[in-house]
């Protein structure tokens, strides 16, 4: 049986492994159409920016969930268009900005530009140099460790809540909710979010949000709560939370199985560690290196709203579509080599890990500015990186999500 033959959405070794499938794909043409659920598999970069600039033809409503979701059906003589707003409640995750199309996206969006404002963003990076010295100091002397769990989960996620203004009395709080039930958006098993922090953060901003609107203070909570639209109009106070939990659910994992990713290739590669230690500029084109070749986001999906074409294929309306982003970032027509990593390839930050257009993650810079000072930091502080086992290494078993369950390593503290 042909690898495109097998069903990318629930086999178990192409979760642990797509990289295969991926090359298959890319054999095949830019746009191909899965045996299983009619999916088209979108492969080329050329490609998947086209689908994510053009809203008119693909709406985002089912971005994180894709052939998750059962769609409901017209009623006579109404478009596709219009009975996805009519039910869109019936559409799970379709509440939050992710799915929503412009211009309602575009309106939700700028209520995000005004938290990444620059000062705050400097001021948030403050913060992680000093976070990420701290986290190093809790390893101590032990000499090995899951670094998953000891520094990339409580490092993201405590970046976004300081970002977002938790007070720092809370942050204890945040990271005791790492650990929980695992299973995420795109778990073949329907699960569409089971992490603890994702069921956590909903009652605990409500109550954030509504004390700072009736009683402000002169802190970044206060400005999150009062945070209007362009018109200047003050949005629902849940609009306000889904922002902040949308931020910490994807933003902390993404992110935490990126520098996962780029630790696992530091343990494999010491030329590497010495080249980048030694040239602390490198290693922002490490990072981008990284987020090509391992992207944390696998994919993510559009829903063709009328009859169309994509890369001279025929897209039926209502037709899903993946835009299969850890293909597309080994896309040969625009990376030489492309299943090779090298920290210092010239074009690396081409890669489309963080989207295109309307949906361009909010939150790329934020991401890149956590990898590029931890990695400084840990190279400074840490050396002899290894793998404690690698052919135990396992990776999330989900169609969306691409990154290491756990990371065990044994280092040596520099001196």
């Amino acid at each position: 049986m042909s690898i495109l033959e097998r069903d990318f959405f629930t086999d178990p070794e192409l979760l642990q492994d797509p990289i295969p499938y991926y090359a298959a794909l890319r054999e095949r043409g830019p746009v191909v159409r899965e045996p299983h659920r009619g999916v088209f598999l979108i492969s080329g970069i050329e490609e998947i920016l086209e689908v994510y600039a053009d809203h008119e033809r693909f709406s985002a409503i089912i971005a994180p969930v894709g052939p998750l979701v059962k769609l409901p059906e017209p009623a006579a003589g109404e478009s596709l268009a219009e009975v996805l707003e009519r039910r869109r409640a019936e559409i799970p995750l379709s509440d939050t900005i992710m799915t929503f199309d412009p211009p309602k996206h575009t309106r939700h969006r700028a209520l995000m530009g005004k938290l990444f404002t620059p000062n705050r963003l400097k001021e948030n990076e403050e913060f992680m140099w000093t976070l990420a010295d701290g986290l190093i100091d809790e390893l101590g002397e032990r000499g090995e460790m899951e670094f998953s769990a000891a520094y990339a989960r409580p490092f993201t996620l405590l970046v976004i809540a300081d970002l977002l203004g938790v007070p720092r009395e809370d942050h204890k709080l945040f990271r005791g909710w790492l650990g929980g039930a695992e299973g995420n958006v795109g778990d073949p098993e329907g699960r569409l979010s089971g992490d603890q922090v994702f069921a956590n953060l909903h009652p605990y901003f409500a109550r954030y949000i509504e004390e700072r609107r009736a009683a402000p203070r002169d802190d970044v909570m206060s400005r999150l709560a009062n945070v209007r639209f362009p018109d200047g109009e003050l949005p629902e106070a849940m609009d306000v939370v889904r922002i902040a939990t949308i931020l910490f659910a994807a933003g902390q994992e993404t992110t935490a199985r990126l520098i996962s990713a780029g630790m696992r290739f530091l343990a494999e590669q010491p030329a590497l560690v010495e080249a980048l230690r030694s040239n602390p500029e490198a290693i922002a084109n490490f990072v981008e290196e990284c987020l090509r070749l391992e992207s944390p986001i696998k994919g993510s999906f559009r829903l063709a709203l009328r009859d169309t074409q994509v890369g001279g294929v025929a897209i039926p309306a209502g037709s899903m579509l993946m835009a299969m982003v850890g293909a597309a970032n080994r896309d040969a027509r625009v990376f030489e080599d492309p299943d090779r990593f090298d920290a210092k390839r010239a074009n690396a930050r081409r890669n489309i890990a963080f989207g295109h257009a309307e949906h361009f993650c909010p939150g790329a810079s934020l991401a890149r500015a956590e990898a590029r000072i931890s990695f400084d930091r840990l190279l400074a502080r840490l050396d002899d990186l290894v793998l404690v086992d690698p052919s135990a290494l396992s990776y999330a078993p989900t169609f969306v999500i691409r990154g290491l369950n756990r990371l065990p390593l044994r280092y040596r503290r520099r001196a």
